[in-house]
């Protein structure tokens, strides 16, 4: 072991405890302007929300209700609902390294193939006449798509952000709307994972780091009615 590999530095304490603190209670301040703001439904698919699909994540069918009362007000508001739907070419050109992780071993064996019905966006939240779907092949819903030349279009600053994997494909895109100077608005009750510890350690590190994190309620009071 290397020499002062245990060693307690002065002030380490509290640096640790001030950390923790910061993990549990900090958010930044980001308001949410209605007229600046679009609605990012992240894979909501039949694949990843159909109960017994290849790819199913239990948890999306218990956020799905607070998903729809999200997308119907913002309907209401004109606020610009955007769905994404992950999916890949049957050739596999479009893989990359997607299919080499055990996450994504459904999808190598067959699963969310372009044009399959376990790619569309779960019928019960399916997308209206003339709302961006924006088709995927990586996590991050701004990897090599239009979206941010979408959002620009639309005179968006601020993202709602709600869907499925919380820890990845959510996640993901949190950190790259971040990068791209999004105020970032994440629904701790409207994104769901496949492990309940690792969906609060992402919200954590999003809420200490890149995203305002708050549930669909505060969402719904702070944008307003119709």
């Amino acid at each position: 072991m290397a020499e002062g590999a245990d060693r307690e530095f002065s002030g380490e304490a509290e640096i640790l405890r001030r950390a923790a603190d910061e993990y549990d209670s900090s958010n930044p301040d980001f308001p949410i302007d209605p007229g600046r703001t679009a609605l990012l439904v992240i894979d909501l698919q039949e694949g990843f929300v159909a109960e017994g699909a290849r790819m199913w994540t239990p948890e999306n069918l218990r956020i799905l209700p607070r998903v729809k009362a999200l997308i119907e007000r913002c309907r209401s508001l004109d606020i610009p609902v955007i769905f994404t739907e992950h999916a890949h070419d049957a050739s596999g050109r479009d893989k990359g390294l997607m299919w080499d992780v055990p996450l994504n071993r459904p999808i190598r064996e067959g699963a969310l193939r372009t044009g399959a019905d376990d790619v569309a966006t779960y019928h019960e939240i399916a997308p209206v006449a003339g709302e961006k779907v924006i088709q995927k092949h990586r996590y991050s819903a701004f990897f090599d798509t239009d979206l941010h030349t979408y959002l620009r279009g639309c005179e968006v600053d601020t993202v709602i952000i709600t869907g499925c994997m919380t820890n990845y494909c959510c996640g993901a895109t949190a950190r790259d709307a971040f990068f791209r100077d999004y105020k970032v608005i994440f629904g701790s009750d409207v994104t769901a994972t496949d492990s309940r510890d690792l969906h609060e350690a992402e919200l954590k590190t999003l809420r200490r780091g890149y995203a305002r994190v708050i549930p669909a309620g505060e969402i719904l009071d702070e944008i307003g009615e119709p």
